[in-house]
């Protein structure tokens, strides 16, 4: 039996005396939560990285020593966190809405992500083993994050 939080039910009581049409028990795809779980954890994990080895993951990914400051890459690792912190909230709420914006979020850094990485490459004329798999991964994560963001806007028919 899956057990509510009484603010679910009071915040829902006070969305529907309101006039609030929506829907608070979203029936989700499978494997979302979880899947919203896997993210928030490969966020705070790339994130800590970021910020404690900046040179060790810049080398994994291009496979050269960093000739620049790493404080674009901690700066990175502070933006990961940031939405490592929305992912961490996304997981625990019930509103559609806030599930969306979560997944949107995400799929926007995966697109960015991409079309970063793939430009950086483009002008280092190199194209690494690690780049490659970071660059095949961000489109495996885009389309499962923009499957469920889809799934999770859908109208449902009612029998």
């Amino acid at each position: 039996m899956i057990h509510f939080p009484l603010s679910y039910f009071v915040h829902s009581q006070i969305s529907q005396m309101l006039g609030n049409e929506m829907k608070f028990a979203v029936r989700e795809p499978i494997g979302l939560r979880v899947w919203i779980l896997i993210s928030a954890v490969g966020f705070t994990v790339m994130a800590l990285m970021a910020l404690v080895f900046p040179n060790q993951l810049y080398e994994v990914v291009f496979e050269e020593q960093l000739s620049t400051t790493c404080l674009s890459i901690r700066l990175y690792g502070g933006a990961l966190l940031s939405l490592a912190v929305i992912l961490w909230n996304g997981l625990y709420t019930a509103e559609k809405i806030i599930i969306q914006w979560t997944l949107l979020s995400e799929a926007c850094y995966f697109a960015v992500q991409f079309l970063v990485t793939s430009i950086t490459l483009i002008e280092l004329g190199i194209l690494p083993d690690g780049a490659m798999l970071l660059l095949l991964s961000r489109v495996l994560f885009l389309v499962v994050t923009m499957g469920y963001y889809y799934h999770l806007g859908r109208k449902v028919k009612k029998t």
